[in-house]
C-alpha cells in the first residue's frame, strides 16, 4: 500500500468521467432535447470533464444522434456510448462515436448470481464467453474500450476477477466496478479495489473505475473509497442526477479531492469555477430544482444565518467555509444591481455568474433586467440567474404568451383570459378552471390544441420577499415524447403560462423520441 505521504509527493490524476447525458437521463422525466445536449457537452469540454457518456445509441435514433453529434463538435473530451454484450448494440456505438476525435465504447454485462440467473439468464461460463467475445469485437473498432461490470458489488469475487481478467485480455483498456443498486459500504468498496488491482492479471494496463449510486446515500462516500482503493476514474452526474435516488455528483467529487487533497492526494482537470454554472444548466433543462441545503451547488451552500455563524464570518470566513463560493463558480456578494445599473456592469455581473452571452442575447437581457429592476425593490443574483436561465430555456417560439388576465379568489369559477402569438398570428381565449392556474392551462388548451399530458408543475421562489420572482417547471408528455419548460415572473401567474408555453414549444420542436427504450435502458 502507498502511503499519504508517498502519495503526496507523486500526485495522481482521476479521470472525471460524466454520465449525466446517459444515466443522468434515465431519470423519469428528465429527456433532454438534442440542443440542449449539444450545449451541455460544450459547457462539459470548458469545464474539463475527461469524458462525456453521450447516450445509448441502440436505445433510440434521438440517442443515436445525439451520440453522434456531440461526437463532431467536442475536441478535448473523450465520447462515450453505452451499449450492451450484443454485436448489434456495439456495432451502433461504433458508427455514432465515429466522428469523435476520442472515442469511446462502453460494454456493460451483469456478473452476479442474481442479475446472470433472473436477468441474463445465463451460466457463469456463458458470461465469461460473451465478454470475451463482445469486448474482443469492440477493441476491433476502438482502441478506447471500457468494460462494466453491472451489480459488481452484489458478485462472487472470484468469478468478478475471472471477468474481469476476460475483459483485459479481450482488449478493454477501462474495467468499472459499478454499484449499481447503492448497495456497498465504502470500506467494502475499496476493499475490492484493492483486491482487483493486486490479484487481476493484467490490472497494471487498465484502469479500474467508479460507478455509484446513492440509494443509501453512500455514491459519493463509496466513489471516493474506490479512489483510495486504486480506481482512477469516477463516473459521476452533474447534481447527482440518475435513475432512482441518483448517481454520485460530480461536484462533490471534485471538490471533495480538490478540498482535501492533505487525505486523497490526487488531481483532477476540472475548472472548478464551472461547476455553479452546469449545475444550474441541468436544473433548468431536466426541471429538476437543486435543493437549496445541496452540497456545493445548493442556494445555501455559503448561505450563514445563525448570529454566531455570522460573527464567525466577519473576523474569518475560514472559520465556517472550507472552500471559497468562487471556486465554484458562485459570486461572493448577492445584492449589487439595481435599475441604475447600466448594460457594461450588467455583462460584468453575469460573466461574475458564469454566462457569456452574444450581443443580441446580452440587449434581451438586459431589457428583461430593467424591466425586472422597475417591478422589484432588490435585485438579487439569484433573480439575475433565472432572468437569464428562462431566455436560455426557451426553445424555437412558435407560440408566445401577449397577454394574460386571471379572476381568482374565494367564489370561483377562476377565470383566465389568455392572447398568444402562434407562427405571428394572435389568438385569444376564455377559460375557467379548478384555481387559477389550471383555468391559465385550459386556456392555453383552447388556443393551442395538443395531446400532451401534464406530468409536473413546480413553482419556487428565487429569492426571498413578497415581491420574489417565482420560477416555475413544467413537464408534459405526448406519444413518449417528454418535454420541460421553465419561466420565471414576478407573477407567478404569467411564469406559470409563460413555462407551460415553454413547454409546448419545446414538444413541438421534437421530432423523435429521446428517452432510451426501458426494455433496452440499463442504468448500471
Amino acid at each position: 500500500m502507498t502511503s499519504v505521504s508517498d502519495a503526496a509527493a507523486k500526485r495522481e490524476n482521476v479521470i472525471i468521467f460524466d454520465t449525466t447525458m446517459r444515466d443522468g437521463e434515465q431519470s423519469p422525466g428528465a429527456s433532454m432535447s438534442l440542443d440542449e445536449k449539444l450545449e451541455l457537452a460544450k459547457i462539459m469540454e470548458e469545464m474539463g470533464v475527461d469524458v462525456i457518456e453521450a447516450g445509448f445509441p441502440i436505445a433510440s435514433n434521438g440517442d443515436f444522434e445525439a451520440v453522434r453529434e456531440v461526437s463532431k463538435i467536442v475536441k478535448e473530451s473523450t465520447i462515450a456510448g453505452l451499449c450492451r454484450a450484443h454485436t448489434m448494440d456495439i456495432d451502433r456505438c461504433a458508427e455514432a462515436i465515429k466522428p469523435a476525435r476520442r472515442g469511446r465504447i462502453h460494454i456493460v454485462i451483469a456478473t452476479s448470481p442474481l442479475h446472470m440467473k433472473h436477468k441474463l439468464q445465463m451460466e457463469p461460463g456463458d458470461v465469461l464467453d460473451v465478454i470475451a467475445r463482445t469486448v474482443g469485437h469492440a477493441r476491433n473498432l476502438c482502441d478506447d474500450i471500457e468494460w462494466s461490470a453491472e451489480d459488481a458489488t452484489r458478485s462472487e469475487r472470484e468469478f468478478l476477477r475471472r471477468a474481469v481478467e476476460t475483459a483485459i485480455k479481450a482488449g478493454a483498456t477501462t474495467i468499472n466496478l459499478p454499484d449499481t443498486v447503492g448497495y456497498t459500504y465504502p470500506t467494502e468498496y475499496a476493499d475490492l479495489f484493492r483486491y482487483m488491482v493486486e490479484n487481476v492479471d493484467g490490472a497494471d494496463r487498465v484502469i479500474f473505475s467508479t460507478h455509484c449510486h446513492n440509494d443509501l446515500g453512500l455514491a459519493v462516500a463509496n466513489s471516493l473509497a474506490g479512489v483510495q482503493g486504486g480506481a482512477r476514474q469516477v463516473e459521476c452526474a452533474i447534481n447527482g442526477l440518475g435513475e432512482r435516488a441518483g448517481n454520485a455528483a460530480l461536484e462533490e467529487i471534485v471538490m471533495a479531492l480538490r478540498v482535501r487533497g492533505d487525505r486523497l492526494p490526487y488531481d483532477t482537470r476540472i475548472d472548478t469555477t464551472h461547476i455553479t454554472r452546469a449545475s444550474r444548466y441541468v436544473s433548468a433543462i431536466t426541471g429538476f430544482p437543486v435543493q437549496y441545503n445541496k452540497a456545493i451547488v445548493g442556494k445555501n451552500a455559503f448561505s450563514h444565518e445563525s448570529g454566531i455563524h455570522q460573527d464567525g464570518m466577519l473576523k474569518n470566513r475560514e472559520t465556517y467555509e472550507i472552500m471559497r463560493p468562487e471556486d465554484v463558480g458562485q459570486a461572493p456578494s448577492s445584492l449589487v444591481m439595481g435599475k441604475h445599473s447600466g448594460r457594461h456592469a450588467f455583462r460584468a455581473k453575469l460573466k461574475d455568474l458564469g454566462y457569456e452571452l452574444g450581443q443580441n442575447a446580452l440587449n434581451e437581457a438586459f431589457g428583461r433586467f430593467k424591466d425586472l429592476a422597475d417591478r422589484k425593490k432588490h435585485v438579487y443574483d439569484d433573480d439575475i440567474v433565472a432572468l437569464v436561465d428562462d431566455a436560455l430555456a426557451r426553445g424555437a417560439e412558435r407560440i408566445r404568451v401577449k397577454n394574460l388576465r386571471v379572476v381568482a379568489g374565494t367564489e370561483g369559477p377562476q377565470e383566465a383570459q389568455l392572447t398568444v402569438e402562434i407562427d405571428g398570428e394572435e389568438r385569444s381565449a376564455s377559460a375557467t378552471g379548478d384555481g387559477p392556474v389550471d383555468a391559465v392551462f385550459n386556456a392555453i388548451h383552447v388556443v393551442a390544441p395538443h395531446g400532451a399530458t401534464l406530468r409536473l408543475f413546480q413553482v419556487h421562489a428565487v429569492t426571498e420577499g413578497t415581491d420574489a420572482q417565482a420560477q416555475v417547471s413544467v413537464r408534459l408528455e405526448e406519444d413518449g415524447r417528454i418535454a420541460t419548460g421553465q419561466a420565471a415572473d414576478t407573477d407567478t401567474l404569467t411564469a406559470s403560462a409563460k413555462a407551460y408555453v415553454n413547454a409546448l414549444n419545446n414538444l413541438f420542436a421534437r421530432k423523435e423520441k429521446t428517452r432510451p427504450d426501458p426494455a433496452i435502458a440499463s442504468g448500471f
